[in-house]
């Protein structure tokens, strides 16, 4: 990864606003892109997280740059994480436009689909993992606390993003590409001409796109989102780019991206390593496999772990390197015999 002069990026239109984060997973201030349009005013590409501080920060980069929410024409939301769409709502309220969204994550944007409604909905489910019912209460209780974090969105303000979808702005077009991973629904913005991409959090410098468990799009195995298994397909894709500048999700623009993702690529077969070893000596669910990848088990970071090893279990799963087993009720995997 090396990093990237972001000087030139006003003279396309492009003013990068880091805006902060009350929980450290995110990985540092989460970035809204105010993109210029053809025409007057501007898009928001993302929108911070809904606390009064993000949206003070919001406010304030936007009047340094000249910029005033009663020139929002859109608001362009990545995926569906509240320190990227937090203030959707309430910028739609005050300007009147619409945010757009990938259909696959329209759940979470409008509320029904916030990781804490999937557990109290899903209980069963992670029940099914081997997940403990205490450990399971202290993770709604803390899966809750994200509650203000950010409004829900109107449905009749948001419309539907599509792949393939092309974007225009005061200097540049760019095009949709889904790369659902992260989220089912994430997009980023593939500025072609400029060998560019907005690339929010499906291409991260500093730390690892958690491709977290999803359960927004169904349970059974025929309609369970797979999210690293997506990834990966996901981020060839992106490998593949001829690529000059990425503009993150979080802190500043960066280039290397073939580099980085082939060593993230290592870092996650070195937990399907970890995985394998623990398997060698018997069968276990994701709640037993979690001590194998994570050696300190941190219920205040459950979720986040429990999603780390799903996904890592479901790619050996797609290389028929493990199968799964009912055992009385809890979901476990064994190594197959080869």
């Amino acid at each position: 990864m090396i990093s990237v002069d972001e000087a030139f990026l006003p003279t396309l239109g492009i003013h990068r606003i880091p805006t902060p984060v009350p929980f450290m997973e995110a990985g540092g201030p989460a970035n809204a892109y105010a993109l210029e349009d053809l025409g007057g005013g501007f898009t928001l590409f993302d929108c911070a997280c809904g606390t009064d501080e993000g949206l003070q920060a919001l406010r304030d980069g936007l009047a340094a740059r000249g910029l005033d929410v009663k020139q929002l024409n859109r608001i362009i939301v990545s995926h569906g994480h509240v320190d990227h769409y937090g203030n959707a709502q309430t910028l739609s309220e005050e300007s009147g436009c619409d945010v757009f969204v990938h259909p696959n994550d329209r759940a979470k944007v409008c509320g029904s689909g916030r990781w804490y409604t999937q557990l109290e909905n899903s209980w069963a489910y992670f029940v099914r993992l081997g997940v403990p019912e205490a450990t399971l209460n202290a993770m709604l209780d803390g899966a809750k606390k994200n509650r203000p974090y950010a409004r829900a969105v109107d449905a009749h303000r948001v419309k539907d993003l599509s792949a393939g979808e092309r974007l225009q702005f005061k200097l540049f077009d760019a095009k949709v590409l889904h790369l659902p991973g992260h989220t089912p629904g994430l997009v980023c913005l593939h500025v072609e001409s400029r060998k560019m991409l907005f690339a929010d959090d499906h291409v991260l410098a500093k730390v690892s796109p958690n491709p977290l468990l999803d359960l927004s799009m169904g349970e059974t195995d025929d309609t369970k989102f797979k999210a690293l298994v997506s990834y990966y397909a996901s981020a060839r894709r992106v490998r593949d780019l001829e690529l000059d500048v990425l503009l993150p999700g979080h802190g500043e623009a960066f280039k290397g991206h073939v580099d980085l993702l082939e060593g993230l690529f290592s870092f996650y077969g070195a937990r399907q390593n970890r995985i394998m070893k623990r398997l060698a000596s018997g069968p276990a669910s994701i709640y037993e496999l979690v001590p194998a990848v994570f050696p300190r088990v941190d219920i205040g970071r459950m979720y986040l772990m429990l999603s780390e090893v799903m996904g890592n279990v479901e790619v050996l799963e797609e290389g028929r390197e493990v199968e799964r087993f009912d055992d009385g009720g809890v979901l476990r995997f064994r190594a197959t015999r080869r």
